[in-house]
């Protein structure tokens, strides 16, 4: 409870104030104000920084959140000053003397970034056109299988399915032969019988 309640001050007097009068110092383009309020924002950013771990190995402390409201308010009061103060008399003197180290540092960190997102962009292209070249493959290898999967036979079956019938003559002892081949065969045996009657 005691957090939530730090966090809508903080948000309010720690966030939101500050950054009203940051645009009213651009607006006017105030330089004092202006550098007031640069110097409040390091100061709270580095705060900022710094409570993500103070807040997993002090939250036990007493009263630490009533401590880190009564911060803020500390940055923020025109009579204190406390921005300005920490920052003159510690973050700048601190990055002045480090500056060079610290570019150095972020011109390898962004070399580096900008090498390991080539990196893992060109894996990533392989991995997407092997995936392809195998789903192409597998495609492939099951329209095989199916076709291998039709026998001779079958295939001998489908194409007897769509022949034509064949046109030759009709084979030996078929009723339209026996027919044209009977009928002599009883004419020749009447005229036999009626010549051996006449003979008679």
């Amino acid at each position: 409870m005691e957090q939530v309640g730090e966090n809508e001050v903080r948000l309010i007097f720690g966030t939101l104030y500050p950054a009203y009068y940051s645009y009213k110092a651009v607006k006017s383009k105030d330089i004092k104000e202006y550098v007031k309020w640069m110097m409040y924002w390091i100061i709270f950013a580095l705060f900022t920084t710094a409570e993500t771990f103070t807040d997993i190995f002090l939250c036990w402390f007493p009263f630490y959140y009533e401590l880190k409201i009564a911060f803020v308010a500390w940055l923020l009061s025109p009579y204190t000053k406390g921005s300005s103060l920490l920052y003159r008399k510690f973050v700048h003197p601190t990055l002045s003397s480090k500056e060079k180290e610290i570019d150095d540092c972020l011109v390898q960190a962004k070399d580096r970034s900008y090498d390991a997102l080539v990196h893992f962009g060109k894996r990533g292209l392989n991995v997407a056109a092997t995936a392809a070249v195998m789903a192409a493959s597998k495609g492939q290898g099951a329209l095989s299988e199916r076709l291998r999967s039709f026998s001779m036979q079958d295939l001998t079956t489908i194409r007897g399915d769509g022949a034509p019938a064949p046109s030759g003559p009709p084979p030996p002892g078929s009723g339209r032969a026996s027919g044209k081949h009977g009928q002599p065969k009883m004419s020749r045996s009447a005229s036999e019988s009626a010549g051996s009657s006449g003979t008679a």
